[in-house]
């Protein structure tokens, strides 16, 4: 975990996904008013797809400017176009379908259906193609962008403390060079997924991690406790000016009072 991680702990996930909500969209707002617009990273799951349906409802969202939003994915489970399974579904459910965003900064991940005919891998290459197409190399003094400066990168943790599609000790944590890559035995149905590595994700301006429930306190825990990233991959995700983690109270039940900053 980042040294400059910092925990938000609130009564349950409803007021969570609020807080996260009113949190994102005041980032958001402010990200556009200082470079013109703003990128951030989904996250599927009930926390991910919860913050969504808060922000859909929330007076945040006026805030925003959603045509100038570029909105791009964690991960992504390899099935069809349209599967109520694919984050990408069920965002735009959430959220997605009832805010003007403009489609051609919506960057979803590749369907199982789509031009790559079932090749996670080939799936895999082509968003890290779009993403380093979309970086600025102001985003990265004296080398190459090969993925954007994201505003805000959205994680949701594991009961076994993965992030995105990166589950311990699986390939995908290891990764060093790539910034996307194919899943093909995920732990957890379905098996074949897409997901951005943590060198992608710690290029992140910030990156929030969302836990609620009791079956997440074990890995809110675990990953803030110090263990090397390939054995908790949460525990590898931070950003590069600041890392938040935002729990309800039975996810923070296991941590010590003196790592907790307030709601």
């Amino acid at each position: 975990m980042s040294a400059a991680a910092q925990v938000f702990v609130h009564r349950d996930k409803d007021e969570m996904a609020r807080a996260a909500a009113a949190r994102l969209s005041a980032r958001i707002a402010e990200a556009q008013s200082a470079r013109g617009s703003a990128s951030v990273v989904l996250t599927g799951g009930r926390n991910g797809n919860g913050l969504l349906s808060a922000l859909a409802s929330s007076a945040g969202r006026e805030s925003v400017d959603f045509s100038r939003l570029d909105l791009w994915w964690g991960d992504e489970r390899f099935l069809p176009e349209g599967d109520p399974d694919r984050n990408v579904t069920q965002a735009r459910e959430a959220l997605l379908d009832s805010v003007p965003l403009d489609p051609a900064r919506v960057h979803a991940m590749a369907a199982s259906d789509g031009p790559y005919a079932g090749d996670v891998e080939a799936a895999a290459e082509a968003y890290e193609t779009e993403l380093a197409a979309a970086a600025r190399s102001e985003d990265r003094p004296g080398g190459r962008a090969r993925v954007p400066a994201f505003d805000v990168l959205l994680l949701g943790v594991g009961p076994d403390t993965h992030v995105a599609s990166l589950f311990p000790e699986l390939p995908g944590v290891r990764e060093t060079e790539r910034m996307v890559v194919g899943v093909q035995d995920a732990p957890k149905p379905p098996p074949v997924r897409i997901s951005l590595t943590l060198p992608a994700i710690r290029a992140a301006r910030e990156v929030w991690l969302l836990a609620a429930g009791e079956d997440k306190a074990q890995a809110a825990a675990l990953a803030m406790s110090g263990p090397g990233e390939v054995q908790a991959p949460a525990s590898g995700a931070y950003g590069t000016e600041r890392t938040l983690w935002l729990l309800d109270e039975a996810a923070a039940a296991r941590l010590p009072g003196d790592l907790i900053q307030g709601g």
